[in-house]
């Protein structure tokens, strides 16, 4: 009753304090927003001089809601006016909050005192924040409520203990008397209970006074110590009992749990003396049978080590991916706790992570490991095979199950297979087998037998039981393993097929590269060098979110679509826009929300396209890094390149960046996985591999090699894909311009200029098809195009013809009717060039035609014919 009603008084002390400083709170957030929001109050704060029109404002406002202050402050949290006016200028604690546009009450303490007080805003016209105005109540005038109210509480605590005191003495009372003088038929139950439960308890009770003389002796003690019947009141040397109990008992001393041994059982015994619970001098001696609870014991401690394997078997076994690996660990965990030797086979396709197939009567020995070395048992390699149908094996993966063979000498069948390999394992001193099925989702991947020799208990039932179960263990780990393996392989050849198997051959850039899959397998990097008309090179390296399979399967479509939009020529900034339209539309439309598919959006792009005709180079990326420029001297700068999102996101722009290189220049282009890891930022990578690169005259070949070894010295935990490419210039002797006025007349002086021009490179053999594609180039270009016209012929391993004009216009392959006058021009320059095309540059339009100098393509006669209607 003292507790409840302390308990009572205190909760209604704080619900007293806790209401007071609500009241004080709410008071204080009145007065503060009634102020704060008054008209006049944002006015004041932005006048010149907003103390004087505040401060009597404040002092009205005080005395007018009954709270102890009002202060304002400016945004920066200084006292403009305060009912202390030694405070005005000073630097207000704890507003930063009411700065920032929130309302908010709180229990301050701090200078200028403690105080409940709330803080609210003033916010101009435009919602931003001009000002605070604070109003609070001394935390001393709250506590004074409440210190009023104090002696009511206290008073009718007192009161209600005093009560319940009163009634409780009343109530023992009243328990006293009534139990006090019990009857004789209350007695003679109360010993009757005690009677049976010491008859009824499974523990030996012996009552001895301080003669020696037995009292009582209950059944379980006349069972323990094989009593005779009259044992009552006999002395406890004529009982018969055992000579070092009987010397216990006549001691006297207390005992605990002392064990002796009676007759064929070893009992627990206990002495205690029963004064002063008992009156007169004595012992009481309890027995309790431990012979069972020993053999529990063991069983348990048998059954605790068991346990124990099994778990310390599913921490070892499958530690790995690897199929060899984790059979090996299997025969590690069981050698020698559970048997001398053991052996794993596995099917071939399990080990080159197939699925399994039915034929299981021949496997191969994957792991073994024994005790004693020496041993006739078949080594790791070796072609086991079950051809003999009553073997254990063979019985084994009939019935799916384990089969045990507790003493081999007596066993014939499992002689049946090698009879001559079995007699040598009796020699050596094998004699105990259990061999179980390795089954994984009901289907056999293997066998697994263990054998115990000379020295070892022969195995049991209990044996074949742990056997099993470390097997199914053994099982799902191996089965996981072959199946990651399989899948694994299955990237690689992915991935493998969707780089590319080798770098184009082109003569602008000289270029090497690297693909490092991440040490979790195959990740979603890649890189690409496209060839472009004109002798330009186009370089990709982008960036997939992800490992495993569905990011190398979103690598091949990405790449895909980069392969496919480069062959229309488009800029770097308009290729990336169509390829993020793209993978917008694939992700919109890609399937359901619990799709397990890894999607495109926040995949990474750098797109670049060099041209060797005066060493130009434009660049735009997609949340790509910017590459690294190596001048010609060593020198390394990361150029500042526009930025845009990566692909996916939507709703902004690509921009190019332009970069002029001189020939011998390097372009480094990479991956985030090659600057940045678990141990290194990206800053700290970026400063590496400008240190790793700032080398003059290196290959291509020697930079990546450099890179490589200085950036990735183990296993990466990210793909890395690199690129590097030194440019090289178009001599200007293999390059010819003109300028066409834009007149019908001036296409056969271009002609015969171009003419003259094959004739110094010694190209007479391709002046005619090369002048048959110019005459109808600059035909369609002067016709149909606009000013002005320009004819470039540029000269490598191919010779390429281009006429730019400044239409926009593309023109179309198309076949022409018998009776139209037109239409057959750019036929021929298809028949007459090995490819031609269009590309729009930022003014116009270029239209190309390339021819292979090794081998000139021979017209289609017939198609000539029927195309000039002859």
């Amino acid at each position: 009753m003292l507790l409840l009603v302390a308990v009572a008084a205190a909760a209604l002390v704080v619900q007293g304090r806790y209401d007071a400083e609500r009241s004080a709170e709410d008071r204080s957030l009145a007065a503060a927003e009634a102020f704060a929001h008054a008209p006049g109050t944002a006015l004041a704060l932005r006048s010149p001089h907003p103390t004087a029109r505040l401060q009597a404002a404040t002092e009205q406002a005080q005395k007018g809601a009954r709270v102890d202050f009002i202060s304002v402050l400016d945004r920066h949290g200084v006292r403009l006016a305060d009912p202390e006016t030694g405070l005005i200028g000073t630097q207000a604690e704890g507003v930063g909050r009411a700065a920032a546009g929130e309302t908010f009450t709180e229990t301050f303490h701090g200078e200028p005192g403690d105080a409940v007080r709330a803080v609210v805003p003033v916010t101009d016209a435009s919602r931003r924040v001009v000002g605070m105005v604070t109003a609070g109540i001394r935390y001393a005038n709250v506590s004074h409520v409440l210190n009023r109210q104090l002696p009511i509480l206290l008073g009718a605590a007192a009161a209600a203990l005093v009560l319940a005191t009163g009634g409780a003495a009343l109530v023992s009372r009243r328990l006293l008397r009534q139990t006090h003088g019990l009857g004789p038929a209350e007695m003679t139950r109360m010993y009757e209970h005690h009677d049976a439960v010491l008859h009824a308890v499974r523990e030996g009770v012996l009552i001895v006074d301080g003669d020696g003389r037995v009292l009582l002796a209950n059944d379980e003690a006349h069972r323990l110590l094989d009593l005779p019947e009259d044992a009552d009141q006999r002395r406890v040397g004529e009982l018969g009992l055992g000579p070092r109990l009987a010397r216990l008992m006549d001691s006297q001393e207390t005992a605990t749990d002392e064990v002796i041994p009676a007759g064929d059982r070893l009992l627990a015994v206990n002495i205690r003396p029963t004064a002063p619970y008992g009156g007169a001098q004595g012992l009481v001696a309890t027995f309790r049978d431990t012979t069972e609870l020993r053999a529990l014991s063991g069983q348990a401690e048998v059954a605790r080590g068991r346990l124990s394997f099994l778990y310390e078997a599913g921490m070892r076994i499958g530690t790995t991916l690897d199929v060899r690996r984790t059979a090996e660990e299997l025969t590690e965990v069981a050698v020698p706790r559970l048997a001398d030797f053991v052996t794993v086979e596995l099917l071939d396709s399990v080990l080159h992570g197939q699925e399994p197939t039915s034929a299981v009567r021949e496997m191969r020995r994957t792991a073994m490991r024994a005790s004693r070395t020496g041993h006739p048992l078949q080594p790791v390699g070796e072609v086991i095979r079950f051809v003999m149908a009553d073997t254990p094996m063979a019985s084994a993966l009939r019935q799916g199950k384990a089969v045990l063979v507790p003493d081999l000498h007596n066993a014939q069948d499992w002689r049946a297979q090698d009879p001559e390999g079995a007699l040598r394992a009796l020699d050596y001193g094998i004699r105990s087998l259990i061999t179980v099925p390795l089954r994984a989702r009901g289907v056999v991947l293997g066998m697994v037998n263990f054998w115990r020799g000379t020295g070892t208990p022969r195995f049991d039932e209990e044996d074949v039981a742990v056997a099993e179960e470390l097997v199914a263990r053994a099982a799902v780990a191996i089965d996981n393993a072959r199946r990651y393996s399989r899948e694994h392989a299955l990237a690689m050849t992915l991935q493998r097929n969707l780089l590319p198997r080798g770098l184009p051959e082109q003569d602008a850039l000289e270029i090497a590269s690297r693909y490092l899959p991440a040490r979790s397998g195959v990740g979603g990097d890649w890189f690409d060098v496209i060839p472009l008309p004109g002798f330009r090179v186009a370089l990709v390296v982008g960036d997939i979110v992800g490992h495993g399979l569905q990011a190398a399967v979103t690598m091949g479509r990405l790449r895909t679509a980069v392969l496919n939009f480069s062959s229309l020529d488009l800029a770097p900034d308009e290729l990336l826009g169509h390829l993020d339209e793209m993978v917008t539309r694939l992700d919109t439309h890609g399937g359901t929300t619990d799709d397990d598919r890894v999607p495109l959006t926040g995949a990474t792009c750098l797109y670049a396209i060099y041209d060797p005709v005066g060493g130009h180079c434009t660049l735009s990326r997609a949340g790509h890094l910017a590459p690294a420029v190596v001048d010609p001297q060593g020198g390394v700068v990361f150029p500042d390149l526009p930025l845009s999102p990566p692909l996916g996101v939507g709703g902004h722009p690509f921009e190019a960046g332009e970069l002029d290189l001189p020939e011998g220049s390097r372009l480094v282009l990479f991956t985030d996985g090659l600057v940045e890891n678990h141990g290194r930022d990206i800053d700290e990578g970026l400063e590496l591999l400008s240190s790793a690169i700032a080398h003059a005259d290196r290959t291509p070949e020697e930079t990546c090699r450099a890179l490589v070894e200085t950036m990735l010295p183990g296993h990466p935990s990210d793909d890395v894909a690199l690129l590097v490419a030194r440019t090289r210039l178009l001599a200007p002797s293999s390059v010819a311009t003109w300028d066409v006025p834009f007149d019908a007349e001036a296409v056969s002086r271009v002609r015969g200029e171009v003419s003259r021009r094959l004739a110094d490179w010694g190209l007479e053999g391709v002046a005619f098809a090369t002048e048959l594609i110019l005459s109808e180039l600059l035909t369609n270009a002067i016709r149909y195009g606009a000013p002005p016209v320009r004819v470039r012929l540029l000269l490598g391993r191919t010779l390429v013809c281009e006429v730019s004009d400044g239409s926009n216009t593309s023109p179309r392959l198309r076949r022409a009717a018998t009776t139209d006058e037109g239409g057959r021009g750019l036929f021929l320059v298809s028949q007459f060039a090995d490819m031609w095309g269009t590309r729009y540059a930022p003014r116009g339009k270029v239209i190309w035609a390339e021819q292979n100098l090794e081998s000139a393509p021979e017209p289609d006669a017939s198609a000539l014919f029927d195309v000039m209607g002859l």
